[in-house]
Order: C-alpha cells, then sequence, then structure tokens
C-alpha cells in the first residue's frame, strides 16, 4: 500500500487527465487545476527564497510583479509562521526564516508581531 501525500502537482496530472467534455463541468474543473498550480507555484516560489533567491528574481521567473509575491508566500507552509501583520513576509523575515532553516530551528508557532517590553 503506499501511503506517500500526494503533490499538489500529482492531483494536477491527476485532474488533467480527464476534462469533461462538458463546457460548464470543464470550467469547474479547470478551475481546480488553477488553484492547485497557483498553490504549487507559492510552495517553489517559497522554497527558492529560502535557498537564498531574492524576491525580485523570483517575481520575474514566476511572471509576477516584486509586490505580488509576499502575500503569496505569506500563504506557503515554509513561510506562514514568518507573516507581518498585514499578511505579507518581508525581506527581513526571509532572512530569519533562511537563519532558522539553516540553524535547524524550528519556526515560530504563531507569526512574528512586536511585542513591547512593558507597557507605559
Amino acid at each position: 500500500m503506499n501511503n506517500k501525500k500526494r503533490t499538489p502537482i500529482d492531483e494536477v496530472r491527476r485532474l488533467l487527465s480527464g476534462i469533461p467534455s462538458d463546457p460548464l463541468a470543464a470550467v469547474e474543473r479547470l478551475g481546480e487545476v488553477r488553484e492547485l498550480i497557483d498553490t504549487a507555484l507559492n510552495e517553489a516560489m517559497a522554497e527558492a527564497t529560502l535557498e537564498g533567491a531574492s524576491i525580485r528574481s523570483v517575481a520575474v521567473r514566476a511572471g509576477l510583479s516584486p509586490n505580488a509575491v509576499p502575500p503569496r508566500l505569506a500563504r506557503t507552509s515554509q513561510l506562514s509562521s514568518y507573516t507581518d501583520s498585514v499578511g505579507k513576509v518581508s525581506s527581513s523575515s526571509i532572512e530569519r526564516a533562511r537563519y532558522d532553516s539553516e540553524t535547524g530551528r524550528p519556526a515560530p508557532k504563531e507569526p512574528m508581531t512586536f511585542k513591547p517590553r512593558r507597557s507605559n
């Protein structure tokens, strides 16, 4: 028995293998495929940034604007813990994620936020 988890790309292949002939059903199926491809693209972009690629270079390769990449990275399994309060991943949080990855430290359990040391 194969207990290997299916990746988004595996699921895309499965869905594309049988596109329905009914136009409305085909639209629905292709919408599902698009969502899975977006998820796979976001995860690949996160992996590339963790390996040292800049947001700008990742954006160029993905055909996106540089401003579109940080919120997409924030939705990934690898970088979601490093999001800021507006739902984006900043260059400083990517540096932190790289450091944590290189040293084997686990990602923060909740998104990073500023917490004052003392109240006034």
